[in-house]
């Protein structure tokens, strides 16, 4: 999204394997009741070595960070790992694709649009950087706001975001938000009402956000599903948190990457959810780095995202085994077959 850029300057993240480690000894299953020491060491463990990492990956990676990270403990209570600057409020970039597709699926709640409902993709409204759309060279189709909203959030289609404007326009956007109790979150309008840039958040409302989606009190279920199907599928984004993965550790994280510069230089953003292999809620990330160096860097060895990656593979590994029994919720897709056409 080098382009929006311009313009915007110019206007403004075992309990018996730890025990193991811990006292040489292998732990013994304890019986049902409350939490056992050894099981609250393996825990604890686990979540100092995520701070430990994400503290580690943050200075190597340089810049300055702005984190939240939660994790489900034992009791099945969410509890903050890391926070590290989580009220700033800085410039979401592409992750605020979520806020937007969020008020969509909101208007759609209320009855007041259609996933099935068409629109004309024409020239005009083609927007390059990132997505699909634009390499097309040749449009006129009549796509679906499902269709659209896949775009968004698949491959983080910038064009999907003026499509999202036409049926809820920038000022709808921002009072959807902040009914749903979101005070910072909010994209950012401009004379075209059903266009605007993609604005601000923080991390907290980021993971706020996340939680209530997976927990599905954001919206209604359906429309909770459909967006973390999207999400959590395979053919998303890779270079970050989940690179370091198998096909199916993949599709139990559901994740959304931005990737910007401003006059204080690079910004790349992950923020996501990962899920226990029954489809609870688990753990959920949202990791803002700006002033950061390597602009023109938009693939895996900026240095951001290579950190995303090793916090990745630390924040599954830390909820791999974990079952949120408490969950009220749950989510799940399809194993992954490939198809060889016919």
């Amino acid at each position: 999204m080098a382009e929006q850029v311009t313009r915007r300057v110019a206007i403004g993240m075992g309990a018996a394997a730890a025990t193991v480690v811990a006292t040489g000894r292998a732990a013994v299953a304890a019986p049902s009741g409350p939490v056992q020491p050894a099981v609250s060491a393996g825990v604890e463990a686990n979540r100092n070595k995520i701070r430990r990492k994400y503290n580690e990956q943050k200075t190597r990676a340089g810049g300055v960070w702005h984190s939240h990270i939660a994790m489900v403990n034992p009791a099945g209570a969410l509890e903050t790992i890391v926070e590290d600057d989580a009220d700033h409020v800085t410039h979401g970039y592409s992750v605020q694709k979520l806020a937007v597709a969020v008020a969509v699926m909101d208007k759609i709640d209320r009855g007041e649009l259609r996933l099935d409902q068409r629109l004309d993709l024409n020239a005009d409204i083609i927007l390059g950087g990132t997505g699909i759309y634009f390499l097309q060279t040749v449009w006129g189709d009549q796509v679906t706001v499902a269709n659209f909203l896949t775009a968004m959030l698949l491959v983080s289609d910038n064009t999907a975001v003026r499509m999202c404007g036409r049926v809820v326009p920038a000022l709808e956007i921002n009072e959807i938000l902040a009914a749903k109790g979101f005070i910072h979150t909010r994209v950012e309008p401009v004379a075209n009402p059903n266009r605007f840039f993609l604005g601000v958040t923080t991390p907290r409302e980021t993971h706020d956000l996340l939680w209530r989606l997976a927990n599905k009190t954001l919206l209604s279920a359906r429309s909770a599903d459909f967006l973390l199907g999207i999400l959590r599928w395979i053919n998303g984004y890779h270079d970050g948190v989940r690179r370091n993965m198998s096909s199916a550790e993949r599709s139990r994280v559901a994740t959304k990457y931005g990737s910007d510069f401003d006059d204080l230089g690079a910004a790349r953003h992950e923020a996501g959810i990962m899920f226990d292999a029954n489809g609870a809620p688990t753990l959920t990330y949202a990791l803002f780095a700006d002033s950061l160096g390597d602009l023109d860097n938009y693939g895996a060895t900026h240095p951001a995202v290579q950190a995303h990656a090793v916090l990745g593979r630390v924040l599954f590994n830390s909820i791999a085994a974990t079952t949120n029994r408490t969950a009220k919720a749950r989510h799940s897709v399809d194993p992954f077959r490939p198809v060889d056409g016919g």
